[in-house]
């Protein structure tokens, strides 16, 4: 770990320090998240590092559609383009724009049928990134940190959702707690015994911890929180609520006055989501293009993510007045937007490339689709074969 790496850890760790104790030593998960990914300087997504990119010889930590090949972009400019001619409407507005590269793709293949391209993103180094990469395109490309009071235009969101916050539900001999973050062992203090070194490191509530936790350790408490349906049977059971991305949603559709909107992200329907077998959850961490389940180590320096749970997402748009215009695998929506025909001229690696964007094995079938609209339901392209709207 470099110099700048360690200082920008220790401050962020001397921070969580002090929002656990102000909190009076136990911080819920979701407010956890929000230091660990947002906090202005210190945390992962307000850091330097490089993020995204399709090789951990790039310095990234891991790779989105967009990334991997242009074909992405200029498949969903289709359904984008359809969408502001439905809507009547001239702006794209993109949420978590990462290094910029879909809104060049959507602004190249879209040309003069967009007057203005927002990007909303918290990420002051992100923005940084995305101001050259999209400085061919001037004054059209504007950048917010909020939503306005009302917006018109085509949303979209690729891999943002599942960066918001979430809650940690665990039951635990059939009583559910919440699952939240304490402050732990330092280091382990070894204890003799017999001549013999033995350490003996303790959690938050006293209870054994096997190893130390770089200063953090979970720590559960009762709750009458519980997860959107009941969980069959009787096993111990870790799993995530949504109430950030639920009320994003909410805040959206309240604000769209006049448009749709488009997320990608990888995710289920409520009863896949919160099946008996899916006992573990879904967070994960990601950096330098490998997966660990563990968010309390290095902190600020990887992503936590957590997968998307769909129908919450659709029944928040609904009350918001919103109509779901569709839902369905990654991989069936750009082919009916017609990525096959753009690849059809297309190099190998490209043809590579659009394998992984719709192969089951790959991103196809994990990653979804869901589409909104202000004003009523209508036909979009992306979503004339194998909607599963009726699984959410």
């Amino acid at each position: 770990m470099n110099t700048e790496a360690t200082s920008l850890t220790t401050a962020l760790a001397a921070l969580l320090d002090k929002a656990i104790a102000r909190a009076g030593g136990w911080l819920p998960f979701d407010r956890f998240m929000a230091l660990a990914l947002y906090a202005p300087g210190l945390g992962y997504y307000a850091s330097d590092s490089r993020k995204f990119g399709a090789m951990p010889s790039s310095g990234s930590d891991f790779v989105t559609a967009p990334e991997m090949t242009p074909l992405f972009g200029r498949t969903l400019a289709r359904q984008v383009g359809q969408a502001l001619d439905v809507t009547g409407t001239r702006e794209v507005w993109e949420f978590g724009a990462g290094s910029g590269v879909l809104a060049a793709q959507l602004l190249q293949a879209l040309g003069d049928r967009v007057e203005r391209y927002t990007i909303v993103d918290l990420s002051g180094s992100l923005r940084q990134r995305q101001q050259q990469t999209l400085a061919g395109f001037g004054a059209r490309v504007q950048w917010v940190d909020a939503l306005p009071e009302q917006i018109e235009g085509v949303v979209v969101g690729n891999e943002v959702l599942d960066a918001m916050p979430v809650k940690l539900l665990v039951r635990k001999n059939g009583v559910w707690h919440e699952r939240g973050v304490a402050q732990g062992l330092r280091q382990a203090q070894p204890e003799r015994e017999n001549n013999s070194v033995r350490p003996k490191p303790e959690r938050a509530d006293n209870s054994v911890w096997p190893e130390p936790v770089e200063g953090l350790a979970w720590s559960d408490r009762p709750t009458d929180l519980r997860p959107p349906v009941e969980i069959d049977g009787d096993h111990d059971y870790l799993t995530e609520i949504h109430p950030q991305a639920e009320a994003f949603i909410r805040t959206l559709g309240d604000r769209l006055a006049k448009g749709a909107a488009f997320f990608i992200d990888y995710g289920f329907a409520e009863a896949e989501y919160y099946h008996p077998q899916r006992h573990m959850g879904t967070v994960m961490c990601h950096r330098g293009h490998l997966a660990d389940p563990n968010p309390l180590v290095d902190v600020g320096l990887k992503d936590i993510t957590a997968h998307v749970n769909f129908t919450g997402i659709a029944v928040a748009a609904q009350e918001a007045g919103l109509a779901v215009l569709g839902y369905a695998t990654q991989g069936r929506f750009l082919l009916n937007c017609g990525l096959l025909d753009l690849a059809a001229e297309a190099s190998l690696a490209q043809r590579s490339a659009v394998q992984r964007l719709v192969q089951e094995h790959e991103m196809g079938e994990l990653f979804k689709v869901i589409g909104l609209s202000r004003g009523g339901f209508w036909e979009a392209s992306g979503f004339s074969q194998g909607d599963r709207t009726e699984r959410l």
